[in-house]
């Protein structure tokens, strides 16, 4: 059988390891990553092999050549652009004529590819793939399933909400010549996003075998240090160079040892390796080729590659050293630092955690580092999360990672493009959101400066002005320590996580395209923004409903100090709506409030609205995205019943239709869609996803998320607290209805909800436990897993952002809700 070996990949993620050479070629303990691969493949039998290559293909064919030197004939299929996973097979397709094997050339593994390849055979199937179960399965491809081995499903680097197992996808395959069929020839494509999921809705057999051994995808630096440990701890059954010498020190070839040096194993010994006198060293460390460690210098945790000097008294802590590097005396590397090929580290410098050098930089003698030297510095691994890049002001946010945010989000834009940008009143958004100006037209991006509107401008006027992007900046309404910086697409949506991994991997490899003199992007400020919004606000309302407000609706409105007011009030008045408006000059020490303040302004809304005779009360957040509402009776209303009562409204006076809600809204939707002759869309739990689904099905009534964020697809796909609240009091007046009447319809619901304490490590474990218990009784599959009980269900959702789940659950009444809740806790902490 022949095997086919991926090597083709760049391994952005894990530069500067990968600046000189590709990911396959990067050095693993006693090798290149690649070799570990064909050693295995020899163990198999398997001695025939293709490797596809790329990027810095000439490292791979110098180095192996035709791969007699290695046991080995190798064949090289070059690729002139990246052709994806399947693809490039596609591309080496003339080489396979008979059943053969995939397997990447940059991860770790020692599976019994013997055990696989009998698999494939006895079960007759076209494709083969190889499945492991991993505690994190966020950035590998969940693979799911049945009893048989076939596999029914694919999802490709899933939220927490869609991870529905924790078995993944290795990217070892055994395959059919057939499959090659379906892939077209010079086209990018993935066998796991394309080719797969093509060949299960054709009813081709496609088998999972779910292996053991040891498996890891080296692909972050984090990654590569945990695979070389554990290739030194002996974890993986591959062979070994050198041989132990006592104390789990493997040596390969003549390094040599002082007598005094205190050697704590696992550790790795180079051939030509010099170990002074004094030197401490604690595994796991590698000591590669003809590196000389110099007297008492102390290395813990550390990898040091080939030709490298490590000087006396030096520190190493946790540290990479690429090749050909000089770390002088007495300089010390701390957690996470990565010292690029042929880098000049100087006497007594102190490299503080997590910092990398590229290539052939040199630090002075007692410099202090505590940045990246490329562009500028690093920050953390992941930027995004649930509500943007958020951080402490000035702390994890600084002016210096907004500049370079506003570079990274830039580079992933074509040059000459505009990216509006916006924030809130308040001061420390503003101090940051110039940091980002400053960072878009280094990669010559043109700013559009909105300066302050509420986020539903900002977004509309993104698109109006055909924009190829937006930014916000604003205070948590959650905490005010805390910044968001949130990203939006061309149409002003949020943009997808494909996205926020682009802007990530940019801005961690620090990869910046800069500008040069007349491309640097120009910054000017927005034109006429409120009007095109309220211009195309008012078309989307009925002329008719429009007069009948003016002439008898009553509201009274809290703009909570923000800038709604300057784009709302003027409409209220332009159709003479009487209302009684508190809070209205924008003020930037109330941007945020406490919770103790929030509720003291909804109590004077409740106490004002009945004595004024209005028809409702309504509060706007900050943002001016979502409204809380109280009703003519001057109760307040729970954000999802209040979305329910709009719901029946919205059908009434629409004869029907279609309302998109969340999966963890109860079910007396349905029972008010079936009363109007409607229909409910369910939702994954976040607003990104309702906007989503605004954008794809414009014909719908109307979507909300139950916190007070409702979407108009009439209007714009868009969260907007201000267009609700107008929409709101139109289709009071043409149901010709008093909203506390509305409630009193409303069918009743019972719900309870908990949130249970996990381990990140352990979410994928009991989302597949959960799935499989529940397989009969699972409902449709949105977010999480949601277990239907007849009357009453359960929701069981991962969270995306902390090391924990929440229970929702709908009981016949609220005690048995509880009783669901408790049970299902109970059931989640068990599982762990």
């Amino acid at each position: 059988m022949k095997a086919v070996v991926m090597a083709g990949g760049e391994g952005t993620r894990l530069r500067p390891l990968t600046i000189n050479r590709p990911k396959p070629m990067v050095s693993l303990v006693d090798r290149p990553v690649i070799q570990h691969i064909i050693e295995l493949l020899k163990i198999h039998g398997i001695t025939d092999i293709i490797i596809t290559v790329q990027y810095l293909a000439n490292a791979i064919q110098d180095y192996y050549g035709d791969g007699s030197a290695y046991g080995v004939n190798i064949t090289y299929s070059l690729e002139e652009m990246p052709l994806g996973t399947a693809g490039s097979v596609k591309h080496a397709e003339h080489l396979l004529d008979e059943p053969f094997l995939v397997i990447s050339g940059d991860a770790l593994t020692d599976f019994n590819l013997s055990k696989i390849i009998d698999h494939h055979f006895t079960t007759k199937s076209q494709a083969t793939i190889t499945l492991y179960h991993v505690d994190n399965p966020l950035d590998y491809g969940v693979v799911i399933i049945d009893e048989d081995g076939n596999v029914r499903q694919f999802l490709e680097k899933p939220s927490w909400g869609e991870v529905f197992s924790d078995t993944v996808n290795t990217g070892v395959y055994v395959l059919d010549p057939s499959v090659l069929a379906y892939i077209e020839r010079g086209k990018s494509s993935d066998w796991s996003k394309d080719i797969f999921p093509h060949m299960i809705e054709r009813g081709d057999r496609i088998q999972g075998f779910v292996t053991q051994g040891y498996w890891t995808d080296v692909g972050t630096i984090e990654e590569y240090m945990r695979a070389c440990g554990d290739y030194l701890a002996g974890k993986v059954n591959l062979p070994r160079l050198g041989h132990n010498i006592g104390g789990d020190v493997w040596v390969d070839g003549d390094a040599e040892i002082a007598p005094d040096a205190q050697l704590h194993g696992p550790i790795y010994l180079g051939h030509g390796a010099k170990i002074k006198s004094g030197v401490i060293i604690h595994g796991p460390s590698v000591v590669r080729d003809y590196t000389i460690i110099d007297t008492r210098a102390n290395i813990d945790r550390s990898i040091i590659w080939r030709n490298s000097y490590v000087g006396e008294r030096a520190e190493l802590r946790g540290a990479i050293v690429l090749r050909q590097s000089n770390i002088r005396q007495r300089a010390m590397l701390f957690e996470g630092v990565v010292i690029g090929d042929g880098v000049q580290i100087g006497a007594g410098a102190v490299i503080q955690p997590n910092v990398k050098i590229w290539p052939s930089k040199e630090v002075d003698e007692g410099a202090t580092v505590s940045s990246s030297i490329i562009w500028g510095s690093q920050g953390r691994r992941v930027l995004f999360g649930r509500y943007g890049v958020t951080g402490l002001v000035n702390i994890e946010i600084t002016p210096e990672l907004c500049a370079k945010l506003g570079a990274a989000f830039g580079a992933t834009l074509t040059r000459g493009s505009t990216v509006t940008i916006n924030r809130d009143a308040h001061y420390t958004p503003r101090m940051l959101k110039r940091a980002i100006v400053a960072g878009l037209p280094s990669a010559g991006i043109n700013v559009c400066d909105l300066q302050n509107v509420p986020i539903p401008v900002a977004r509309y006027y993104t698109r109006a002005i055909n924009a190829s992007g937006g930014i916000h900046v604003r205070l948590s309404p959650y905490d005010n320590r805390v910044v968001e910086v949130k990203f939006f697409d061309e149409h002003g949506l949020d943009i997808v996580s494909t996205v926020e991994r682009k802007i990530e991997n940019t801005f961690f490899r620090e990869d910046f395209r800069r500008a040069y003199l007349d491309e640097i992007g120009r910054i000017r400020y927005g034109d006429a923004i409120a009007s095109t919004y309220t211009s195309a606000f008012l078309k989307a309302l009925r002329p008719d409903a429009l007069e009948m407000i003016g002439r008898s609706f009553h509201l009274v409105i809290d703009y909570a100090n923000t800038s709604a007011s300057m784009i709302l009030s003027p409409v209220l008045r332009r159709y003479r709506v009487d209302s009684v408006e508190l809070n209205v000059n924008p003020d930037e020490q109330m941007v945020f409030q406490t919770t103790a303040q929030f509720e003291a302004a909804v109590q004077r809304l409740t106490q004002i609205t009945p004595v004024v005779g209005a028809s409702m009360g309504v509060r706007l957040d900050s943002g001016g995205e979502k409204i809380f509402l109280v009703d003519d009776k001057g109760v307040r209303l729970h954000p999802l019943r209040a979305l329910a009562a709009v719901t029946a409204m919205a059908m009434q006076a629409h004869g029907g239709g279609t309302v998109a809600v969340p999966v963890t809204a109860p079910r007396a939707f349905e029972k008010i869609a079936e009363r109007y002759g409607g229909r409910i869309l369910r939702t994954r739990a976040t607003m990104g996803a309702l906007m989503q689904t605004a954008s794809q099905q414009p014909n719908l009534l109307m979507l909300g998320d139950g916190t007070g964020g409702y979407i108009f697809p009439a209007f714009y796909p868009i969260t907007d607290g201000m267009f609700a609240i107008v929409k709101l009091m139109e289709l009071l007046t043409l149901t010709e209805a008093r909203l506390s009447a509305v409630i009193a319809e409303l069918p009743p619901y019972y719900m309870a909800q908990s949130r249970v304490p996990c381990r990140w490590e352990s979410k994928g474990k009991v989302m597949r436990i959960l799935n499989e218990q529940y397989a009969e009784r699972r409902a449709e599959q949105v977010d999480g897993i949601k277990i239907d009980l007849g009357n009453e269900w359960v929701l069981i959702l991962p969270d995306p952002d902390g090391p924990f789940f929440h229970v929702i659950a709908e009981g016949y009444n609220e005690e048995q809700a509880r009783v669901l809740v408790e049970k299902y806790t109970g059931l989640v902490t068990s599982l762990q």
